[in-house]
């Protein structure tokens, strides 16, 4: 007999932007139902709501806490109020899958980590590159020790949305200018995707980030550094040190002014016994290794395959309904912000290079 999934009932807080592909991907499980929306604008929210077939319209979280029968709750809102919306559903004993970044604050991030662990909810951090296959079975090699261990590695987050239009044209599109200003929010390129690169090389090392420098860059991009209400002094560019708690040492970096690359991510770690290069390229999954003795001394780099790997969204579900372990967790955004608050820091302190503290005594302490 075919065992049914346990059903799980999920709330959409937020509904513009990713929230198409959260609301898709829940409505393709068994089992899943996506059982209201939250929004502040009317019109977005019924928008979304009829063309996913949601039936929960509310105009607040709290309406929604009151008035809807959820277990689970997406939060696709704004990066400034992931708190102040995921400490509600926390308190509610509401399990949560947070977007990146988890807060604006490694403070707030350690917090909501905090929280979760305390109530014991499924607590997840939407990392989409971690549903790229060869990032996974890059992990999974270094992992088994394939490439002994980690000494060196360089990764670098390509966007070339500055120098062509292909995304649209972010001289007219506030879709696209407030990322380029502080006073609109943005944390800049740093901001933006710094947290899926960083994530993106340490997650495969397997080994924690220790301490940080960062150079960030704002390049000029038009007359008087503004277009319209848009100072453009969001940061551009961005190089980055990192040592790991095993003394290994790389660069990851960052640029919207990589011409010729659309929204590729790069990585080459190295180890005693070999290296990896792992691609996401042109959305393509590429992983190629020069593994062993005789394929180092002969410098030899053979293509890997990656078998493929379930998305966030099915890991969430999963973990849900106890298949399998939550991960990436909230403390894993919160150790993410911290690099990220540090970096920032740097910028400021003429690239001094700044010790992070260990995530899991910060979380203990709140």
């Amino acid at each position: 007999m075919k065992k049914t999934k346990k059903p799980v009932r999920v709330l959409i807080v937020g509904t513009g932007g990713m929230a198409r592909v959260h609301a898709q991907s829940f409505n393709e499980m068994e089992g899943v139902e996506v059982v209201g929306g939250v929004d502040t604008r009317p019109d977005i929210l019924k928008t979304f709501c009829d063309k996913h077939g949601i039936p929960g319209r509310y105009a607040s979280l709290a309406e929604a806490l009151e008035q809807c029968d959820f277990d689970a709750a997406s939060n696709v809102t704004p990066d400034g109020i992931h708190y102040a919306t995921t400490i509600p559903l926390i308190d509610a004993g509401k399990h949560v899958l947070c977007e990146k970044p988890l807060s604006t604050s490694y403070e707030f991030a350690a917090e909501m980590a905090a929280k979760a662990k305390d109530a014991g909810v499924v607590n997840m951090i939407n990392l989409s590159y971690r549903n790229v296959a060869a990032l996974q079975k890059a992990a999974e090699l270094v992992a088994e020790g394939a490439i002994g261990t980690v000494r060196h590695f360089e990764a670098s987050y390509l966007q070339s949305w500055l120098t062509q239009a292909a995304w649209g044209d972010w001289r007219t599109e506030p879709g696209w200018l407030w990322r380029l200003s502080t006073e609109h929010g943005s944390k800049g390129v740093l901001g933006d995707v710094g947290i899926h690169i960083i994530d993106f090389a340490t997650y495969i090392a397997g080994v924690a980030p220790e301490s940080v420098s960062c150079r960030t860059a704002v390049f000029g991009k038009a007359e008087g550094g503004r277009i319209g209400e848009y100072t453009l002094d969001a940061n551009d560019s961005f190089v980055m040190h990192l040592k790991l708690a095993n003394e290994a040492i790389g660069t990851i970096s960052a640029t919207r002014f990589a011409s010729g690359h659309h929204n590729d991510l790069r990585l080459r770690i190295y180890g005693d016994l070999g290296g990896l290069q792992v691609l996401f390229e042109q959305e393509q999954s590429i992983l190629r290794g020069c593994i062993g003795p005789e394929a180092m001394l002969e410098e030899t780099w053979t293509d890997i395959e990656c078998p493929k790997v379930p998305t966030i969204y099915d890991r969430f579900i999963a973990a849900i309904r106890g298949e399998e372990a939550a991960e990436p967790t909230f403390e894993r955004g919160a150790e993410l912000q911290q690099v990220l608050d540090l970096a920032g820091r740097s910028q400021d302190m003429d690239c001094r290079s700044l010790t992070l503290e260990p995530v899991e005594e910060t979380i203990a302490a709140v």
